[in-house]
């Protein structure tokens, strides 16, 4: 009977040491990571609420060579549910029977529980996010392209462009938002991205290019980015100066009829249209390229080398013929 007894108090003395520790976390139990061991609910929700909560709360911030973005967590609607893990911790100390549990705690021995850390955050806040960086942080790559001048070309080299690898952008920030331990920055992962045209390809992309050089008086007719052929012009005299730029021929036609600008230096023929044959200047052929400008044949031959015409480019006759074919609508015409 006194055996009896004892055990009975042992069991009473047990089961009631046990209702003591019912607010209690056992040893070796941590959430997220955060020792929480022998902390009452309360001590541990003001723990985590300082060391989880603070952190998680924390805007996140993507950079790269100097360009940042930041996802507050406004926009993210992260949270992180602390009473729910402190609940999680205290039940899983309790769980068992109580006189083991009892031994257990009077001996301090170390439950080795490990409670995972409770975040919610929005999925489409954060895809929405990724694609605004993409927005900011993307660089278009910039094709190869011809350096225009008056007596020669070249050539400007493609350069590539840099895009964010949204997925990897993606992962970084979920992996941060899901976890308080790690950094609240991230460097944007990029992609380099490849130009259209390379440098290989401008002779494809380029198959004539006509270059007008008004003060050397000369034209020159590139096939593939090679010189061709060099012409002898006149171009615009003073105050009717053929105009600087790049333009393309838009406008072709054999034997073309003049139709007379409603120019003061026209004088009657102004506004009139002048059929092919004697008292048309525009002999042979008309390659036009800007309003009311363009390349043609004429009969004064005398007038090439100078500075000369209403702001047109004269050729002899003969070269007009054989450039024709060789210049389609759309081949760009530089004049400098």
């Amino acid at each position: 009977m006194i055996a009896a007894g004892a055990v009975l108090v042992l069991v009473l003395g047990a089961f009631a040491f046990t209702k003591t520790q019912d607010d209690k976390i056992a040893q070796g139990v941590s959430i997220g990571g955060i020792d929480v061991s022998g902390l009452t609910r309360a001590e541990a929700n003001e723990k985590l609420e300082k060391e989880i909560q603070e952190v998680v709360q924390t805007p996140l911030i993507v950079t790269y060579n100097g360009k940042r973005r930041t996802l507050k967590p406004e926009k993210s609607k992260v949270g992180v549910d602390v009473s729910g893990m402190v609940d999680q911790a205290v039940a899983q100390s309790n769980q068992g029977f109580f006189i083991a549990n009892a031994a257990k705690s009077v001996a301090g021995t170390d439950r080795n529980i490990a409670i995972p850390t409770e975040i919610t955050y929005s999925k489409p806040a954060v895809k929405r996010f990724v694609r605004s960086v993409g927005k900011s942080f993307n660089q278009a790559p910039k094709d190869a392209t011809v350096k225009y001048g008056p007596r020669s070309l070249g050539e400007v080299d493609a350069q590539p462009g840099l895009s964010v690898r949204r997925a990897a952008l993606a992962a970084a920030i979920v992996k941060r938002l899901e976890n308080p331990t790690e950094p609240r920055r991230v460097r944007a992962p990029m992609k380099k991205t490849q130009a259209k045209v390379t440098k290989s390809e401008l002779a494809k992309k380029y198959p004539t290019i006509v270059l007008v050089d008004r003060s050397g008086f000369k034209l020159r007719l590139y096939k593939r980015l090679k010189l061709e052929k060099t012409y002898p012009i006149a171009v615009g005299q003073a105050g009717l100066e053929t105009p600087a730029g790049l333009y393309t021929i838009n406008d072709r036609q054999e034997n073309p009829t003049w139709n007379v600008p409603n120019s003061d230096w026209a004088g009657d023929l102004a506004g009139k249209s002048i059929p092919p044959g004697p008292g048309n200047p525009l002999v042979a052929r008309w390659l036009g390229i800007y309003d009311g400008v363009g390349i043609h044949g004429t009969d004064d031959i005398s007038s090439l080398g100078s500075a000369a015409s209403h702001g047109c480019i004269r050729m002899n006759p003969t070269d007009v013929i054989a450039l024709y074919p060789k210049a389609p609508v759309g081949t760009p015409v530089y004049i400098g």
